[in-house]
């Protein structure tokens, strides 16, 4: 694997700052782990799993996801936090999903302009198109579409703390995550 000059990282932190980013890091691509068992919960308990392309089995296998995200050195992992008048409110909770869908999109773009391709992961299963083409056509919006982290096998949790992130931050505050591989 290449080392990322130093010279792309400078300035970043300040870039960085412009956007409402809860909590940050940038983790060893080798830091990442991919398991199995993350898969399963998307096939037995998910209702989007075989319904879109940014779900399983769209996205491949576990180990397919793998050898794309091991292209890539480093990994930025981030959260936005929005809070809620009630958690279980999923109406309410997934109506903050869009805002951090927005603000992963930017920093994709701005992770492409420092340094070149990367691979993004976001929140839950896409939700462009009202109606996902899958499985009779291709994604309409394959450079909009961001897959699901679980859905590439990674246990976001386990990321999260491995870099000091939490993701339990009050009562009604969602917390979500994107992962821009780089």
């Amino acid at each position: 694997m290449s080392t990322i000059p130093i010279e792309k990282f400078e300035g970043l932190e300040e870039e960085l700052s412009e956007y409402p980013l809860f909590l940050y890091a940038i983790l060893e691509g080798s830091d990442v782990t991919f398991e199995e068992h993350v898969r399963y919960v998307c096939r037995t308990e998910c209702p989007c799993y075989n319904t879109t392309w940014s779900c399983p089995p769209a996205v491949g296998t576990v180990e397919e996801c793998c050898e794309r995200c091991r292209r890539f050195d480093h990994v930025f992992l981030f959260t936005t936090i929005a809070e809620v008048e009630d958690i279980a409110n999923m109406e309410q909770t997934l109506a903050t999903r869009e805002g951090h869908e927005q603000i992963t999109r930017e920093i994709d773009t701005l992770f492409r302009r420092r340094f070149g391709e990367t691979l993004t992961l976001s929140t839950e299963s896409c939700a462009i198109c009202e109606h996902c083409a899958y499985p009779d056509a291709p994604c309409r919006h394959p450079d909009r579409m961001f897959p699901c982290v679980e859905s590439y096998g990674i246990l976001v949790t386990d990321l999260a703390e491995k870099a000091g992130i939490s993701f339990l931050n009050g009562q009604n505050v969602v917390t979500w995550f994107s992962l821009v591989w780089f």
